[in-house]
């Protein structure tokens, strides 16, 4: 299988979910996946596996980033592996990036897996979800693992905002929405500016701290996923335009929302013709280390 083709690539999906693992377990308990599916209003296959996911980006001669978040801490619930997913990812090296995940309730034991994802796995990164995995990111207690990720040079995602995970039951499943506020993301960008993070989505009901951010910190970006773009609001548009526009990133949040429905609305938005393919591509490719 040939390897990714930047140049031959039309976009790069920063953001997509493998909530099947290729044993038919699934990421998510059967409750939060389907309250998951009706936010989102999804009607497709919310459960792709790996292969599915290649399949699905190749034909569009996209390239995406795949991940699991790992949080058994904060659910409950058993993970996917990570080391399954990299190895599977690894079959479909031209369309497929892998990220990791650690829980990072899991101390030193984290950081020690979070090495060997990367030296044994190829994971190009790793993806952290506060409020899933129910931790405050400022804590620093969880700064050697951010010590151990800043070592191996890969970036960083973390959700932020509101999560269609847990919306509408009651409590929200018990998951905390005050985990993911960016500004929580401000202290660990100053406190390790060789560390890449990435702010996974339009960061409501705080998207002006998360615009701050990634203006005041150079290694902080911002991704579009978990949003049809013509919701987006008019402050991110207007800051993707101007001073943001070299640190905004395509995502789509696949498999609840796809690169096809996210694109058609783009499409739509009042994006200058010069930064489009910086959003698309160019961005992440440079935020990856990849050219």
């Amino acid at each position: 299988m040939p390897a990714l083709d930047l140049a031959a690539l039309t976009a790069l999906d920063v953001h997509t979910h493998v909530e099947q693992d290729g044993h038919g377990c699934f990421a998510l308990d059967r409750e939060l996946l389907d309250a998951s599916a009706k936010y989102f209003r999804a009607d497709q296959d919310r459960t792709p596996t790996v292969a599915a996911i290649a399949e699905h980006y190749r034909a569009r001669n996209m390239a995406a980033v795949i991940f699991t978040v790992d949080a058994p801490a904060g659910t409950g619930h058993p993970s996917l592996s990570s080391e399954e997913i990299a190895d599977a990812a690894a079959e479909f090296p031209d369309v497929l990036i892998p990220f990791g995940s650690v829980d990072p309730h899991a101390g030193k034991a984290a950081v020690a897996r979070a090495r060997r994802l990367v030296t044994e796995h190829g994971v190009r990164g790793f993806k952290f979800h506060p409020s899933l995995q129910a931790f405050e990111p400022n804590d620093t207690a969880f700064y050697p693992l951010y010590e151990a990720v800043t070592e191996l040079g890969v970036p960083a995602l973390f959700h932020t905002g509101q999560t269609g995970i847990g919306a509408g039951l009651p409590g929200g499943h018990g998951i905390k929405l005050r985990y993911s506020a960016p500004m929580l993301l401000d202290d660990v960008a100053a406190d390790f500016p060789d560390l890449t993070i990435v702010m996974a989505h339009p960061s409501v009901p705080w998207q002006d701290e998360a615009i701050s951010i990634a203006t005041h910190k150079a290694n902080v970006y911002i991704d579009l996923s978990g949003w049809s773009p013509k919701y987006f609001p008019p402050q991110l548009v207007k800051a993707a335009n101007t001073m943001l526009r070299n640190k905004v990133l395509f995502g789509s949040d696949f498999p609840v929302i796809t690169p096809d429905r996210w694109l058609a609305d783009f499409a739509k938005l009042e994006i200058k013709d010069e930064v489009r393919p910086l959003i698309l591509k160019d961005n992440a490719v440079r935020m990856l280390g990849l050219s």
